[in-house]
């Protein structure tokens, strides 16, 4: 079901809106992930983290009788996460940006008619500067019919220094339209899709990984992005937007059917032709 939101007339039709699906911020800046919901009813509140291929955490929580949002977890005592409440909104705001921040955030309200609900996510992409693995995501979109395949030409292509560590890579999306965010598919560390480099003043690794989706529909339309985690960082490639379009050759079975349709209609007034024949002579 589609929902409308405006900030002045409320919502209608959904429970919970996160406006933005996807968030990117700076190392070492400031960043507000907005949640908006109805003022009426909400005895509860909450911010839940998920970090990419981990379980859900749980940020803050706030109910209708306190004033001041109450953090969990690992962010108890953390002074850079501030939420805050007003009515209609709950906002989560993340100064000092980290590397660790990089995840899904789920707001969700609790009421006594309807139970828990949650918002679509918003993820938040830290971007780093300085990072000695370069992801490098192409192209930046690309049209499909429903039923193809997407082409090899999706990839992933991950550029890194040798490091202690090996690297996984995940393709996910953050959401649009009746999908859900989430990841798509992962890719374990695999030798042989990498080729290094040991001319350079620094040895290097490059890994092509490519987009898996098969057989598509016309759902399967939206953004996807391309996470690498390695060397205890997590980095996104810039998206690749997928447009799906309906396949306007009809399948071979569809033919042979309308064709086996068409022979027995025509037999049908052949007969009725030579029953109208015969009884008109009969009547003369």
């Amino acid at each position: 079901m589609s929902h409308i939101f405006h900030p002045a007339c409320g919502l209608l039709g959904k429970s919970v809106v996160q406006p933005n699906t996807l968030v990117t911020a700076e190392l070492g800046g400031t960043v507000t992930l907005v949640c908006f919901h109805p003022a009426e009813e909400v005895s509860l509140i909450s911010w839940l983290k998920q970090p990419l291929g981990e379980k859900p955490q749980l940020v803050a929580t706030m109910t209708k009788y306190e004033s001041d949002a109450i953090f969990s977890n690992e962010f108890k005592n953390s002074t850079r996460l501030n939420a805050k409440a007003t009515k209609g909104n709950f906002n989560l705001t993340i100064s000092k940006v980290e590397p660790s921040d990089s995840a899904t955030f789920y707001c969700t309200t609790t009421t006594s008619f309807s139970g828990i609900s949650f918002g679509d996510g918003t993820t938040l992409i830290v971007r780093e500067s300085q990072s000695r693995t370069v992801v490098l995501q192409q192209p930046e979109s690309e049209s499909v019919q429903s039923g193809d395949s997407v082409p090899d030409s999706v990839q992933c292509t991950v550029h890194t220094e040798t490091c202690a560590g090996e690297h996984s890579v995940y393709w996910f999306s953050p959401g649009s339209g009746e999908s859900p965010p989430g990841i798509i598919h992962t890719h374990g560390h695999r030798s042989d899709e990498c080729q290094r480099s040991s001319g350079t003043v620094s040895p290097t690794q490059s890994c092509v990984y490519n987009f898996p989706k098969r057989n598509l529909s016309l759902s399967d339309a939206g953004t996807y992005y391309c996470a690498v985690a390695t060397c205890g960082e997590i980095l996104f490639g810039n998206g690749t937007k997928l447009h799906v379009e309906e396949n306007q050759q009809l399948p071979l079975y569809c033919l042979v059917g309308a064709l086996a349709l068409s022979v027995i209609l025509n037999v049908v007034l052949a007969v009725n032709r030579s029953r109208s024949s015969e009884n008109s002579r009969v009547s003369r």
